[in-house]
């Protein structure tokens, strides 16, 4: 390994961390040849010399039809201890490998494979290398991506190697990607002469110049130098690699050269396979001695009883090298000897065929029908895009693409539905089509421009697809043009249009999804309407679907106490079905909470919220959470963080264009400003949201900063301009009477109100406010103990202030309850914080753990509950104890009581 020091250093220092339980993954990538391979093989033999057990596999591209086959050849050496798993995980991993069973949830297969490694790992620090990932197929990919996320407190490293030019799709998410570069000149020269020593001044120049710092150009051009002047000099390096490999096989037997193509289109193929299809090819007998022949000529090494190419690039240059007629020929006996395997023999089948073949390409697509139908999603999508090539009507073609990116959405393999799109012919699609696409592509990216034209294109589709009989997918848009409405804050003609939409399919009033569009779309006109049928709904507490339905249409217009129960409930489904990217959606739930007084929840909440958003690319979902957490983290005092949060979520590219957080970020930094006792930058930075002309305006989700506001105010001695911004809302509380409009309406209403009126407002809007509003109570307590002081009616003040103090001790919403506290000193009695809070303890995830445990969970309940490792979950404990001041998990329930215990007089 010459000139690759710091990148050795780097892994070695992984290795050292993995061994001692702080595990990692990494993501090795850079052009082909340029050493990826190299460097994994060295830290593979460096990991075993030191002790660790080292599993590896590399990619193939024909096993992209094959679900979970990269990840049964990585597993092999661990298969025993399948048996030892809890029954569900076992047969996660049954039926995965299995060529008959209903493929199961990639999430489920992840905690199972998760449970697996670590139990191994308990006995020996493991290592695993994945060569090639971009050829893995995509449920392989998935499951390692989501075990490589959870090895932190683990003994396992991983780190694999992709020859691509974007991370995105690939990354492990752990540590920085590592790009490989070419070599510097000096190692290059050092690297070229070792391993070809006194070659000609010239010629080593020229080598040096061609090659450009890659490693395998350097030992391998040398071996082909009659073959590098002109006829080279202008191609890529990757093509004079590969004609320089392909060189080699000019003074090779027949047989040699028909095995050496068979094992290119086929890596995976048995030896015994490969050589009985080459014999039918050569039309005599192929023995081992082609093989042989492959292996001297330094092209083919053998793994086992398995050949493999030295590297990805000798094989490529095999089968481009070959003629068309050669290489179909090898396809059509692959094909016929591969029977038994019906994925790879229509793999093979299409890669044999030249222009239309209508029938084969409504095999694939039957092929793709069933695959769907027993959830082998992963086997369809490529299927499908055969068939795509192999179809001459246009319609017909850009359909079956259709399909086949909506499949890839569904695995959350955005990229390859986005080249699905793009090779889509929009011209020709019918209504239905054109809908299906609007679908796909909304789930594939939710871009910012041009918001209210791309919501009037989708209620347009909807309309078309609706008209043509296609109702379900014209709900599902509807519903998309809808949420964008409030996430984008359409503008009144384009609600007005959706709403429209909607009310011209006469459609059942009851409905979820129809309340769901009303409550997104025109949540004023409808308001009323919507909140009295959510309270008399009692939806199925098993359908994950109709509750987050419900609950995100609470959301939405502020009533938020039956947001957080139906989100609650929807989180609880998804999370029995291992459905992580659904999950993370009703995680949003975590917002309402923190107008509940829930904050260690909505910190827990939007902590694992924030994860599997990142996990499952759900990026809008993400800002959500972000700016919830950031929420919680400024209501609790934590200013760094909270500043921290906000500067992530505005740095995020979809946050400009996502009026629904960023009102949420203007809250964040007017409470920074408010706490810190930067009055007028408070007030100036809350009235921004107020501003239709400004970018931090929702018309809707500005009434939650309404008490913010108010409290500015009064602080900055702005109470008349802020009477000012709020003159909508006694009309548009009537019209939308949510629990958000209601306590918008009381708070101010008291707060703002002059002295003469002030007593008997507060009286009121304290009877006003919903039952749940713990914090907007207290609140209000504590400014009507602040006014009471002020009048010295000190004695009078004591009782409010108390009530105020106790509920934010409560909810560990620390600068409210130093206020209080303040107040209360002022007003003449001691007192005193009764225990620290809880963001001094524990994590949010800690807490979730510590939790679940108090309530006699067992390790492997709590990780199959939150997707972690049992032996995570122990690592935790061992960690959270001591903090807490215990020894023993019985103490957990006594120790989180305390915490909670109502503050001392």
């Amino acid at each position: 390994m010459i000139g690759r020091d710091e990148e050795l250093r780097s892994l070695r220092r992984l290795l050292t961390d993995a061994a001692a339980g702080q595990g990692g993954a990494l993501l090795v990538h850079g052009t082909a040849g340029v050493g990826k391979s190299a460097l994994l093989r060295t830290v593979g033999a460096e990991a075993a010399d030191s002790g660790f057990r080292v599993l590896r596999t590399s990619g193939v591209e024909t096993e992209q039809w094959l679900p979970f086959a990269a990840l049964q050849l990585l597993l092999q050496p661990t298969s025993g201890g399948i048996e030892n798993l809890p029954d569900p995980q076992r047969k996660a991993l049954t039926d995965a490998f299995s060529a008959t069973e209903t493929e199961p949830r990639i999430f489920r297969v992840g905690l199972a494979v998760l449970e697996l490694l670590a139990d191994a790992a308990d006995q020996q620090p493991l290592l695993l290398l994945l060569d090639d990932l971009q050829w893995f197929d995509s449920s392989s990919r998935d499951v390692l991506r989501f075990v490589s996320r959870r090895t932190r407190d683990l003994p396992i490293l991983v780190i694999a190697a992709a020859r691509i030019h974007s991370t995105d799709e690939f990354s492990l998410g752990m540590h920085p990607d590592l790009h490989l570069e070419p070599l510097g000149r000096a190692a290059a020269a050092e690297l070229l002469d070792a391993g070809t020593p006194g070659l000609p001044a010239p010629l080593r120049a020229l080598i040096l110049e061609r090659a450009a710092g890659n490693p395998l150009a350097l030992v391998e051009l040398p071996k082909a130098v009659q073959g590098i002047p002109a006829q080279l000099d202008d191609l890529p390096l990757t093509q004079r690699l590969e004609a320089a490999f392909a060189a080699r096989t000019d003074s090779a037997s027949r047989e040699c050269r028909t095995f050496l193509l068979a094992l290119a289109a086929e890596p995976t193929a048995p030896l015994s396979r490969l050589l009985e299809v080459s014999s039918r090819l050569c039309g005599s007998a192929v023995s081992v001695d082609a093989l042989q022949e492959a292996v001297d000529a330094g092209l083919v090494t053998l793994v086992g009883r398995t050949a493999e190419f030295r590297h990805p690039l000798m094989r490529s240059a095999i089968y481009t090298r070959a003629t068309v007629a050669d290489r179909l020929a090898t396809h059509r006996a692959l094909a016929a000897a591969l029977a038994d395997t019906p994925e790879l023999q229509l793999a093979h089948q299409a890669a044999a065929t030249l222009g239309p073949d209508e029938e084969l390409a409504a095999r694939l697509e039957r092929f793709a029908d069933a695959s769907q139908a027993r959830g082998k999603v992963a086997a369809a999508v490529p299927a499908l895009r055969q068939a795509a090539e192999l179809v001459q009507d246009a319609r017909r073609r850009t359909g079956i693409l259709v399909r086949a990116a909506e499949l890839s959405t569904e695995i959350n393999d955005r990229i390859n539905a986005q080249m699905l799109l793009d090779r889509a012919d929009m011209s020709v699609l019918g209504p239905v089509e054109q809908a299906r696409l609007m679908v796909v592509s909304d789930k594939a990216a939710f871009e910012p421009d041009e918001p209210h034209r791309r919501i009037q294109d989708m209620v347009t589709a909807a309309a078309g697809a609706m008209d043509a009989g296609a109702a379900g997918i014209a709900e599902d848009l509807l519903w998309r043009a809808a949420a964008r409405c409030f996430f984008q804050d359409g503008d009144a003609q384009v609600r007005a249009q959706a709403a429209a939409e909607l009310d011209r399919w006469n459609p059942d009033p009851d409905a979820p999804h129809v309340l769901t569009v009303r409550a997104y779309t025109d949540p004023y006109r409808h308001g009323a309407d919507v909140i009295a049928r959510l309270r008399s709904i009692e939806p199925n507490r098993q359908d994950g679907r109709i509750l987050h339905f419900l609950g995100s249409g609470a959301m939405v217009i502020g009533e938020i106490s039956r947001a957080a129960r139906y989100l609650s409930l929807a989180a609880a489904s998804w999370r029995s079905q291992g459905r992580l990217g659904l999950l993370a959606r009703s995680l949003a739930g975590s917002w309402p909470r923190v107008y509940l007084g829930q904050l260690d929840r909505a910190r827990e909440e939007s902590g694992e919220g924030i994860a599997l958003a990142e996990e499952t690319g759900e990026w809008i979902v993400w800002l959500g959470v972000k700016a919830t957490a950031g929420l919680v983290a400024a209501l609790r005092g934590e200013t760094e963080a909270a500043a921290r949060l906000v500067r992530e979520l505005r740095t995020h590219s979809l946050f400009p264009g996502m009026p629904f957080v960023t009102v949420m970020a203007q809250q964040i930094d007017g409470l920074l400003a408010l706490f810190d006792g930067r009055a007028t930058e408070a007030y100036d930075i809350l009235a921004r949201a107020f501003d239709p002309a400004d970018p931090h305006y929702h018309s809707v989700s500005r009434w939650l900063l309404a008490p913010d506001l108010a409290d500015a105010a009064v602080a900055a001695g702005t109470v008349e301009r802020a009477r000012g911004l709020l003159t909508e809302l006694p009309e548009l509380a009537d019209r939308l009477p949510s629990e958000m409009m209601v306590v918008a309406r009381a708070y101010t209403d008291a707060v703002l109100a002059p002295d003469d009126t002030a007593e008997e407002r507060y009286a009121a809007a304290l009877t006003a406010l919903p039952a749940g509003w713990a914090l907007a109570r207290a609140r209000l307590q504590l400014h009507h103990g602040r006014r009471l002081r002020r009048q010295r009616r000190n004695v009078d003040a004591r009782h409010p202030l108390r009530l105020a103090r106790d509920e934010f001790e409560r909810a560990g919403a620390q600068p409210w309850a130093e206020m209080a506290l303040e107040q209360l000193r002022a007003a003449g009695e001691s007192s005193g914080r009764r225990h620290p809070y809880e963001s001094e303890q524990l994590s949010a995830q800690e807490m979730q753990i510590a939790v679940l445990a108090s309530q006699g969970l067992s390790n492997r309940e709590i990780g199959q509950r939150l997707f972690i490792s049992h032996r995570t979950v122990g690592a935790h404990l061992y960690r959270i104890y001591p903090r807490l001041g215990i020894t023993s998990r019985g103490k957990l329930a006594a120790a989180l009581a305390a915490l909670h215990e109502e503050p001392a007089e």
